[in-house]
């Protein structure tokens, strides 16, 4: 006699399941935002710009670094999270796309970050897979470390404009969910301690040459190279004793150590925090959040 079966399905993972949920934002920048939407400076603005220049290349980059060993994945979990991981970072492409070409009707030159970026990871292409692999692992560790002082300093958020930053919180909230997935596909692969150390230096090499080139090349371009109080001022806020930047250094060399993992350092209450503020029943974007019933249904 058949019987029906009363063992419950197992629900089948994916990124929103595992807590890395590719949100579909959809953000409309304001055409009537300041030209220098970072304390009114054009040193630090076009910083800010030059790094939404970075980001669609870097993201591919990152994306084909984990896909290259997406097969050798055996845990559902990591699956599930590296399917989260890769959607998120597309709609970041996609979005910090759109983004730029709003920079472009500003008047900023962002071709120049784009094609720069472009030759830096053409010489990291260059290398074994398992080596852009943990490429890619350290470049996240500094996006995450990127993402969790953007989140956390008070001086960023009131010196940048409201709307504009608004697409900065959602990247960088999204970078601390999906910051261990390349990390744990390198595991999977084997990670080499000395693999790590050589990338950090060969990452460093490459790509801090192209970030100061197309940031001074984009503050050339705006006229403001010789402006120096405009240079010093920026400057200061992000390289100064309590500078934006400077506030992510201390960060960096955590990635040498060779018990490193992302998740040691634990951004668990600021994650949930954030993602009330912009996504919970009266958060900041929900309006953008386009798949947001779809999300919540799963998760």
């Amino acid at each position: 006699m058949n019987t029906l079966s009363t063992t419950p399905k197992q629900r089948k993972l994916s990124g929103a399941t595992v807590g890395i949920p590719p949100r579909q934002m959809s953000f409309v920048q304001p055409k009537d935002a300041p030209r220098y939407f970072y304390a009114d400076n054009a040193t630090a603005t076009l910083f800010f710009a030059m790094l939404s220049g970075f980001f669609p290349p870097g993201e591919r980059f990152f994306m084909e670094s984990v896909r290259h060993f997406r097969e050798l994945i055996t845990d559902e979990t990591l699956k599930a999270q590296v399917s989260g991981f890769m959607g998120q970072e597309a709609i970041h492409g996609r979005e910090h796309d759109r983004l730029n070409e709003l920079f472009t009707m500003n008047g900023f030159d962002m071709t120049i970050p784009e094609r720069t970026v472009k030759i830096g990871l053409s010489l990291l292409e260059k290398l074994p897979a398992s080596t852009q692999l943990a490429a890619t692992t350290f470049m996240e560790h500094f996006t995450a470390s990127l993402a969790e002082r953007l989140l956390t300093d008070e001086q960023f958020c009131s010196r940048a404009d409201a709307e504009m930053i608004k697409i900065w919180q959602w990247h960088a909230l999204e970078e601390l969910e999906h910051k261990s997935v390349s990390y744990d596909v390198y595991n999977v692969v084997g990670n080499s301690h000395l693999e790590r150390l050589v990338v950090c230096g060969l990452s460093v090499a490459v790509l801090v040459p192209v970030l100061a080139v197309s940031w001074g090349w984009m503050v050339a371009k705006e006229g403001k190279l010789g402006n120096v109080g405009d240079n010093l001022k920026g400057l200061n806020m992000l390289f100064g004793k309590k500078g934006f930047v400077s506030g992510i250094l201390p960060q960096m060399p955590l990635f040498g150590r060779k018990n490193f993992h992302p998740k040691k350092h634990d951004t668990t209450a600021l994650e949930e925090l954030w993602r009330d503020k912009l996504f919970g029943e009266n958060g900041q974007l929900r309006t953008e959040f386009k798949n947001y019933e779809a999300v919540m249904a799963v998760a």
